[in-house]
């Protein structure tokens, strides 16, 4: 066994695929996800229903979860309607910013007294969070801060904890529509997926194994060195 792992947010496309690829890697997996997400979850994997804006929700995951796991893995997040930032009311400037950035203060707060000793708390940003792009304003402001959060983190848990994060490009799941318990996994989406796979060099739009395996990777003894890195997965679209 390689140990118990958390995964928030694994209700969701990329994080079905992670939880099962975690459990074929030998992980006992625990998943917590929003209570109306909770249904997505793979079998036979336990679930915790929170709200990562809730300490109070997190705080009962926790008590829950066994101590000493050998990793969290934060998932959790999502988008509005793309429009521009003057034009973004602070409703929804405030929702996505605590859905995403806030959101990972609290999980990261909350939930790494369940770390032990050599474990990996690895983070989910964006490319968007570092090459702006019109109509996403504040959900690149929350994964920019995410980046710099997972800095933050990296420096104030060393020893004992790396942090480190994965910044996908757009990935075809759910995420593209709201996301899994937000959103009808049927909708349409927010991309002309065509349109924006011919401008990436790689030729097509990422699918979740593209971005479980450098989480992955990160959870394993083979980024043992690394810690406060964001890893860019984006099929060539930015390159920093």
């Amino acid at each position: 066994m390689n140990g118990v792992l958390a995964i928030l947010g694994g209700c969701g496309g990329i994080g079905r695929v992670l939880v099962a690829e975690a459990v074929s890697a030998g992980y006992d997996v625990y998943v917590i996800d929003l209570p109306q997400s909770i249904e997505a979850h793979p079998p036979d994997v336990p679930a915790l229903p929170a709200d990562a804006t809730s300490e109070a929700d997190l705080e009962r995951a926790a008590n829950t979860l066994p101590s000493d796991l050998v990793g969290l893995v934060n998932l959790s997040g999502f988008m509005s309607d793309n429009r521009p930032v003057t034009e973004t009311g602070s409703d929804t400037w405030d929702e996505v910013l605590t859905g995403n950035l806030t959101a990972s203060y609290n999980a990261a707060r909350v939930l790494h007294p369940k770390l032990g000793k050599g474990a990996s708390l690895v983070m989910t940003g964006s490319g968007l969070g570092h090459f702006a792009r019109p109509g996403y304003g504040p959900y690149a402001v929350a994964k920019a801060g995410i980046a710099a959060l997972t800095r933050q983190l990296a420096l104030e848990l060393a020893p004992d904890i790396r942090v480190n994060c994965v910044a996908p490009s757009a990935v075809d799941t759910a995420f593209l529509r709201g996301g899994t318990g937000r959103s009808d996994e049927k909708a349409q989406t927010r991309l002309d997926l065509d349109a924006y796979a011919r401008a990436i060099p790689l030729g097509r739009i990422a699918e979740p194994q593209d971005v479980t395996g450098p989480i992955l990777f990160f959870l394993s003894d083979a980024s043992r060195y690394m810690t406060g890195q964001v890893l860019h997965v984006n099929g060539g679209t930015y390159m920093p």
